[in-house]
């Protein structure tokens, strides 16, 4: 599933070929996605948009009447192509736009969303109680201490809950609790304060590598050109059947919340 660095790569990659531009035309394929689109969105042919932003998975396109919440789903991605280009299968969604240039949504699965917000979208139901962004500076050693002292679930499910923190989806979780020495199934509130710092530290470096090289495509991702997410290639635990590159040791698997995990039980405790 896309995570936070999927869809920043793909917010970078769409915002200079689609701000300040006016959609010519909204070509609706395919209206079924996790949730209808409503009319609202065919409606928006003539409408300018001023900037593309992302709230946690989410991203965000203003335009100068009212708001796009755009979600990628388990397989969504976008591209930009010139008008007219061949379209693939499961394109759900194009918008057309004046400098001759479409965007395209294409999601197989359709578990994405696009949905219309006339008024402020940090307020829409989706976003208004989403935790902090962890690259921002409202994630810090002191706010995480606080969230993680109190409660017996595992420090990785801490780190999935998108009302404690955006976006660090199960991949980068993993890798920032192996840069930091941290198992995934230690109980947040027996993680120490100076520990706790590493981990925000590993989740700030984990996320910002994986923007850095297009995020991780291990199936449908592609970034905006149609390339793939690179990250893959720098995975030290996710994944991982064989043994630690740090200290040889034999990588270990395990399911927590119905998703895997991947540790190296030498370093880390």
């Amino acid at each position: 599933m896309p995570e936070l660095p999927e869809v920043e790569t793909t917010r970078r990659g769409i915002e200079a070929h689609v701000r300040e531009q006016r959609i010519e035309a909204v070509i609706l394929r395919e209206t079924r996605l996790r949730w209808p689109i409503s009319a609202e969105v065919a409606s928006l042919a003539g409408s300018r948009i001023m900037d593309v932003s992302r709230r946690g998975k989410y991203l965000i396109m203003h335009l100068d009447r009212g708001n796009l919440i755009w979600h990628l789903g388990m397989s969504g991605s976008m591209r930009i192509l010139p008008i007219g280009a061949h379209s693939q299968d499961h394109e759900h969604v194009e918008l057309q736009l004046a400098n001759g240039q479409a965007l395209k949504f294409r999601d197989p699965r359709r578990f994405g969303a696009l949905l219309y917000c006339a008024g402020e979208p940090l307020q829409h139901r989706l976003l208004n109680k989403l935790g902090p962004e962890p690259l921002g500076d409202d994630f810090d050693t002191d706010y995480l201490h606080r969230c993680c002292r109190r409660r017996s679930a595992a420090i990785k499910n801490v780190l999935m809950n998108s009302h404690i923190v955006v976006g660090v989806g199960n991949i980068y979780a993993s890798e920032a609790l192996f840069r930091a020495g941290i198992r995934p199934a230690r109980a947040a509130r027996r993680i120490s304060r100076p520990a706790i710092a590493r981990l925000v530290e590993a989740v700030r470096e984990t996320l910002a590598s994986a923007i850095e090289q297009g995020g991780t495509t291990l199936q449908d991702f592609t970034q905006a050109d149609g390339k793939p997410g690179y990250f893959s290639q720098s995975l030290q635990v996710y994944g991982n059947s064989g043994n630690c590159g740090v200290c040889g040791s034999k990588i270990k698997h395990l399911v927590q919340a119905q998703r895997s995990s991947y540790y190296c039980p030498k370093c880390q405790s």
